[in-house]
């Protein structure tokens, strides 16, 4: 048997229709977020920082053991130095004097080398110091952005959520309302084709845009203004009113 439903009940589609159609924008508006690129793009550039501050700091303790290194030979040739200088002044034998002279002088040379091998590093240090100090800096930063930037989001999900209750709630208020089976067919056509009522309006189909053709549109005029009737375009509910045209 055909399903029929009072004008007005039908009519009421349209709204259940239009709380749908306002449900899918919030959905769209929540995946579509401006916030949401923005948030990306900050974690995105955030692990490049983190990842450079990383490499800064273990540049910089690979650059700190080697000043340690440099340092401890520079301590082990001035202790040489000093042992030969005191051997040198307790010494009476020139041949042992000679020889003394020889490797202090040899010593001093080393000395040097490794001071000014030393005084690199410690540029090196506070090179990288500097670096990673700014690096860090950086980063806070950018992080404090970032929890900016997921804390705005957050608001407007939360936001979309408040209204997509309301909306749903409206939603569930009006379908109650109506017969159990326009309800069931309404929300089957919607599943299967993306909208479960169309509104004829001008001899027009909302759903699909396209006007109803001659046969199309005596059919219509002649069901009974219970009949429940499925547009030939779109498959949804057709919902006939007072701006049909017909």
């Amino acid at each position: 048997m055909p399903l029929t439903a009072s004008p007005a009940d039908q009519k009421l589609l349209l709204d259940l229709q239009a709380f749908d159609t306002e449900l899918q924008q919030l959905s769209h508006r929540e995946r579509s977020l401006p916030e949401r690129a923005t948030v990306e793009s900050l974690r995105t550039e955030a692990a490049t920082m983190r990842e450079f501050a990383v490499e800064r700091r273990g540049a910089l303790e690979d650059a700190r053991l080697e000043l340690q290194r440099t340092e401890g030979d520079v301590k082990l040739v001035e202790a040489r130095i000093a042992r030969d200088s005191e051997r040198l002044q307790g010494s009476s034998s020139v041949k042992d004097i000679q020889g003394l002279e020889h490797e202090l002088a040899s010593l001093r040379d080393r000395l040097a080398a490794l001071e000014e091998i030393e005084l690199g590093v410690m540029e090196k240090v506070e090179s990288l110091e500097s670096e990673l100090d700014s690096a860090q800096s950086a980063l806070r930063d950018h992080e404090a952005q970032l929890a900016a930037a997921e804390a705005s989001i957050a608001a407007s999900i939360s936001s979309i959520g408040l209204e997509r209750e309301r909306v749903a709630a409206d939603r569930a208020a009006l379908a109650a309302r109506l017969p159990a089976e326009l309800v069931a067919l309404y929300e089957k056509q919607r599943e299967r084709y993306g909208t479960g009522a169309s509104h004829l309006r001008a001899r027009v189909s909302s759903a699909s845009g396209v006007e109803l053709t001659g046969s199309d549109l005596a059919a219509v005029r002649a069901a009974a203004p219970d009949a429940v009737l499925l547009c030939p375009d779109s498959n949804a509910i057709l919902v006939r009113t007072d701006e049909s045209g017909l």
